[in-house]
């Protein structure tokens, strides 16, 4: 039994939620979100509660239970708190400043990097080493992020690097003399 797909999602109040055919709409105070879900699922919803049922116990059924019930409750909640992914810039002269919409990342190439963020996505720079992605989709919040840390990931000799808040980087020792 999947235990993902057999948690009921909560319908926070001010979201309202529409089933047509086998496309989800998620409508809150943050905005909207629309994805088009498997014929297979059915979703169900009862007095604010909404729950995914299966068909069968067949191995792609089981699979798709969990996996459409997270990813509606990723809209409910992305329309209704909204998501965030804080990276931090860490090495000298590494820094990044925010010019208008764009986001110019400076980590140690001989140019600048530009970044303009889509549709949907707010980029924060509140310090030169601080980076804050904010979102409604949870996918495209987490795609962004990786491609800015992608610009430089962090390395394990000196640690420099752009990585998320809060993750560790395995340091290693350098060369020794004999």
């Amino acid at each position: 039994m999947s235990r993902i797909g057999l948690k009921p999602i909560q319908i926070p109040d001010g979201v309202e939620i529409k089933l047509v055919d086998n496309t989800v709409t998620v409508k809150g105070p943050k905005g909207e979100l629309t994805r088009k879900f498997n014929q297979d699922m059915k979703v169900v919803i009862e007095d604010n509660v909404l729950t995914v049922e299966r068909p069968s116990d067949h191995k792609e059924h089981r699979a798709l239970h969990g996996t459409t019930r997270s990813l509606i409750g990723n809209m409910v909640e992305g329309v209704s708190k909204g998501f965030e992914k804080n990276l931090e810039l860490t090495g000298v002269g590494y820094r990044a400043l925010k010019q208008g919409d764009k986001v110019v990342i400076n980590a140690g190439y001989s140019h600048p990097v530009e970044i303009e963020p889509q549709a949907g996505i707010e980029i924060e720079v509140p310090k030169n080493t601080q980076v804050i992605i904010k979102g409604i989709d949870k996918e495209l919040v987490g795609a962004v992020a990786a491609n800015i840390r992608a610009i430089r990931p962090p390395e394990p000799y000196k640690g420099k690097g752009i990585r998320y808040e809060g993750e560790y980087v395995r340091r290693k020792e350098g060369k020794t003399a004999k």
